[in-house]
């Protein structure tokens, strides 16, 4: 992996920085980005234990579970462009350190809402969450990207995003050891209980979400504190289209950056739509209780990271845009695995679509940046804008599992459709209208 250019990089104190200290100059910051992609990892990834958990502490239906994706995923619509503005004005170092510490309010959040065993306080927790996320990401991904040169900023960006990947399969493992009891209660298991008895179970489950979110939100401060004292390096984006200018607005006339907004708002979706409803999916395809299911989503993360690490060195010798075209189609395939097969076969195909999807969210974003010059901050905002396919998705997903007898994999449709989309980007989307 290369950090370093063949050119001198100005700073944004003007400095220049020699080409052969670029790689020096670069590689502190470009694990301290990396570090990042792990935390919000962990953030997104416990949603897939919080929304099957709270269901069951909160006695809530499949369309009111997927409000804790609607919270995080909605803030990233509302903050996206107040986000790339922070980012334009503060920089890529105090940017994220302000995502790290509305990361760590949200949450510290968890607390009285566990306490309370408030749903609605939960997701304002979650919605927090979703804010500090939009800031950092909106700043961290475009950081990685610049940090070396334009030609190899897909492979910087999929090798971060691999420790995002660690996350997926740390984040089940956490969730097993420290949220999932195990104990699962039908309607009239638990109507027969007594008062106490029920809302003694009920506030133990809810109880269960304090100590990981208190754990996480230490370790945001403590980053926040490192990136504060050490040195990283405000570098201009680099590329030889200069027309482009800054305006949130004007670069989305850039047809593949346009295209890539679409992309992103697609998988984002599919990605959310998988994970939040596999430990069900598990339950009632494969007949597995609660904590098998947690470990079977703990092997999707491994196979997510795999992906990661494995389609970074595809991008050696296969161009982006053909290997997400690979990997969409492959993904669509399995998604019909996933709705008309049974067993066991479900759950490979759930897991093959963690390897199949590893890769897609920094290729997209790549792709879309592509030759924005000064309007790569913005373009960013536009992308992470998209995710607010998280909020949407799964809700009507969660919609269409209710209105069809709680039939989880009929709801797989609509990752499958997500798919499509992404292999229409990968085909022809991706292409400047001048090509």
């Amino acid at each position: 992996m290369a950090f370093a250019t063949q050119e001198p990089v100005t700073t944004a104190t003007g400095n220049h920085v020699p080409p052969q200290n670029q790689g020096n100059s670069y590689l502190m910051p470009f694990i301290l980005v990396t570090c990042l992609f792990f935390l919000w990892g962990m953030a997104h990834n416990l949603d897939s234990i919080l929304i099957p958990h709270l269901k069951k502490a909160c006695q809530l239906n499949n369309r009111q579970s997927t409000l804790v994706d609607t919270s995080i995923f909605f803030a990233y619509f509302l903050m996206a462009l107040p986000a790339g503005a922070i980012l334009k004005k503060w920089g890529y170092k105090n940017s994220i350190i302000l995502g790290l510490l509305v990361f760590a309010a949200g949450a510290f959040l968890f607390v009285p809402a566990a306490n309370s065993r408030a749903y609605e306080i939960f997701l304002i927790a979650l919605f927090i969450i979703g804010c500090g996320l939009t800031v950092l990401e909106t700043a961290a991904n475009p950081y990685a990207a610049v940090l070396g040169s334009p030609a190899t900023a897909s492979n910087r960006l999929n090798l971060a995003a691999s420790f995002n990947g660690l996350a997926a399969m740390v984040a089940p493992i956490v969730g097993k050891l420290f949220i999932l009891s195990g104990k699962e209660y039908t309607p009239e298991q638990l109507e027969a209980m007594s008062e106490s008895a029920r809302l003694s179970y009920l506030a133990g489950e809810a109880a269960s979400v304090k100590m990981p979110y208190i754990v996480l939100g230490s370790v945001l401060l403590l980053i926040a504190i490192l990136f504060k004292f050490m040195h990283v390096p405000e570098v201009k984006p680099q590329s030889d289209d200069v027309s482009i200018k800054g305006g949130f607005f004007e670069v989305l006339k850039r047809r593949h950056l346009s295209w890539a907004v679409v992309a992103q708002f697609f998988y984002v979706g599919a990605q959310v739509c998988v994970t939040s409803f596999f430990i069900r999916m598990a339950q009632q395809g494969a007949g597995v209780n609660e904590l098998t299911a947690a470990e079977y989503l703990a092997v999707y993360g491994f196979l997510f990271m795999a992906g990661r690490f494995v389609g970074t060195g595809l991008l050696k010798f296969i161009s982006s845009q053909n290997l997400l075209s690979i990997y969409s189609v492959l993904s669509v395939l399995l998604c019909l695995v996933s709705i008309y097969g049974e067993g066991i076969y479900v759950i490979y195909a759930l897991l093959g679509l963690g390897f199949f999807m590893s890769i897609m969210f920094p290729t997209i974003f790549a792709l879309g940046i592509t030759n924005l010059g000064e309007g790569t901050k913005a373009g960013s905002s536009w992308i992470i804008m998209a995710i607010v396919g998280g909020a949407i998705l799964p809700y009507l997903m969660g919609t269409i599992i209710d209105f069809n007898g709680d039939n989880i994999q009929l709801g797989y449709i609509i990752p499958l459709i997500c798919f499509v989309v992404i292999l229409f980007f990968g085909i022809r989307g991706y292409k400047p209208a001048n090509n």
